[in-house]
């Protein structure tokens, strides 16, 4: 596991570059945008110094570059000329401008580095426990999570962005389509993905994955992705306790009568 330690030292350095890059544009939320592409340098330095060679770590590799860049083109896409997101402004507020230039290190990029390479777990098990270059049950159920997942959140994506253009007003609901049967089907599918690569880990015969895979759902549902967005949502949408009340928060299900 030493090549996985030393992808921390990789994950540091550049979280330090990105913040620097922030202060000078007064901007921390370009951190989000660079989430994706992140794994996809972290598995690419495990897989290029990685002692196995192996059929498994090629497809994991295309996974979560395919992932990794469609994520973090998305949001770079959808953010493009928009101010600093407001969890942002508000923490800059809360400290002073003039200490939240070197704050925001720790708070915001060290500490998304540091979970970045928690939840990357998976990946290192692929890497360095791949020994055989045939693929097992638990292979293919890995990239079935991920086909799911990513249709999930992409999908989902795509589906926000269509609405967006056509709602009429800043108060309607989107209740089609995938958002009929989950009100979160993008952070359902990236919790799906991460599962699918913690089955790749196993398959490898690493286990420990699974940490990753818990730390990732945990964040989605309780930290920064349902309950954050949903505290605001009730707030602005009169109409989202309806929908509240009809949809599953998460896991997708039949809309209730």
């Amino acid at each position: 596991m030493t090549l996985y330690f030393e992808s921390l030292l990789l994950v540091v350095i550049g979280g330090a570059l990105l913040w620097l890059y922030s202060v000078i544009i007064k901007n921390a939320s370009i951190v989000d945008l660079f989430w994706g592409i992140g794994f996809v340098l972290v598995n690419l330095f495990l897989w290029l110094y990685s002692p196995a060679d192996s059929l498994r770590q090629l497809i994991v590799t295309v996974l979560v570059t395919v992932w990794g860049v469609r994520l973090s083109a998305f949001l770079t896409w959808r953010n493009f000329g928009k101010p600093e997101d407001f969890r942002y402004q508000k923490f800059r507020a809360d400290y002073g401008a003039h200490r939240y230039w070197w704050f925001s290190f720790f708070q915001v990029f060290l500490l998304q580095g540091v979970i970045l390479w928690i939840v990357a777990l998976p990946l290192a098990g692929v890497h360095l426990f791949s020994s055989s270059n045939t693929l097992s049950i638990f292979d293919y159920i890995g990239m079935a999570f991920w086909l799911v997942g990513f249709i999930f959140e992409a999908g989902g994506d795509f589906q926000m962005a269509r609405f967006k253009k056509r709602r009429i007003s800043a108060d309607e609901v989107l209740n089609t389509g995938l958002w009929r049967y989950t009100r979160h089907p993008n952070y359902f599918g990236d919790a799906m993905i991460w599962w699918g690569f913690t089955f790749f880990g196993i398959a490898s015969g690493f286990y420990w994955g699974i940490i990753g895979a818990v730390l990732m759902n945990f964040l989605l549902v309780k930290i920064s992705g349902v309950a954050m967005l949903e505290r605001t949502l009730k707030t602005e949408k009169p109409k989202y306790a309806e929908y509240i009340r009809r949809t599953n928060a998460f896991i997708p299900w039949f809309p209730k009568a």
